[in-house]
């Protein structure tokens, strides 16, 4: 679990709720219910219009892994792919048949059973290539969702602060009231910025993000499952999926198995 966007939510409205106590103010001062209700009810309303029953059910859907999404190493998948191709090499193409039963991932276990069923090359590829396009376009309308939530909020905050401003005219009076009154209604102003740039921007780039690396993952196994295919030799084939791994991710992935290996006991000399 990458707990990213849990820890970057909490401190953005650690430091909000700070702010509030150091200026000497209360954090009920900003909980009315009436225009949360507003903001958060209008905004995802807006955004259902905006589409369809079904991009919102996905949305939905796709929420959680926006605050619990976990991500393969590369590595992991490098070491895995490697292993294929040297069973294939020592047991032949259809011995993938069976490694596909033990696969969990049915991206990488559609490509094997495909390739022990003798699938050509380039209709495999254009097969996994659709399929890599298919995921990326539904995972990102989940991201775009979101990311429009983030567009509306502010506008309907807007609208939520003029409603009010409009009953405050309608007291002017009794000036006692109207201070409290005006500082009421830019709540619904404040909660439609914060709501914009600390729940939906954040939730929508993180989906998009995830997305990326979802497909990153997938080209990484597609390349590795054609290669297998191909008949690569798989130590030309571990470098070649290593050169398509960013430097950054390639490094962490080396140090963190340098690491396990300067874990293991020292046997005693004889």
């Amino acid at each position: 679990m990458d707990p990213a966007t849990l820890i970057g939510i909490g401190l953005a409205f650690g430091a909000l709720f700070a702010m509030i106590t150091i200026e000497g103010s209360q954090i009920t001062a900003i909980l009315l219910p009436a225009p949360m209700v507003l903001v958060f009810g209008a905004t995802i309303a807006v955004g259902i219009a905006g589409g369809t029953l079904r991009d919102t059910v996905k949305a939905v859907k796709a929420l959680p892994g926006a605050f619990l999404g976990k991500t393969t190493p590369p590595q992991k998948l490098i070491d895995q792919v490697v292993g294929l191709a040297e069973k294939a090499r020592s047991s032949g193409l259809l011995a993938l048949e069976q490694e596909a039963d033990t696969i969990s991932d049915p991206f990488l276990r559609g490509a094997l059973q495909n390739i022990a069923d003798g699938t050509d090359g380039d209709e495999l590829r254009i097969l996994l290539e659709d399929e890599i396009a298919t995921r990326t376009k539904e995972s990102r309308n989940a991201a775009k969702f979101f990311t429009t939530l983030g567009g509306y909020a502010p506008t309907v905050g807007i609208i939520g602060t003029v409603i009010s401003l409009t009953h405050v005219l309608e007291n002017l009076d009794t000036p006692s009231t109207l201070g409290p009154m005006i500082a009421a209604a830019f709540v619904a102003t404040l909660w439609g910025l914060l709501s914009a740039n600390f729940l939906w921007l954040p939730i929508g780039s993180r989906l998009k993000r995830l997305s990326d690396i979802e497909a990153e993952r997938m080209t990484l196994l597609m390349e590795g499952a054609l290669a297998v295919q191909a008949g690569s030799q798989p130590r030309l084939l571990g470098e070649r999926l290593q050169a398509m791994v960013p430097m950054a991710s390639a490094k962490s992935a080396k140090a963190a198995k340098a690491g396990k290996s300067s874990t293991k006991p020292l046997k005693k000399a004889a």
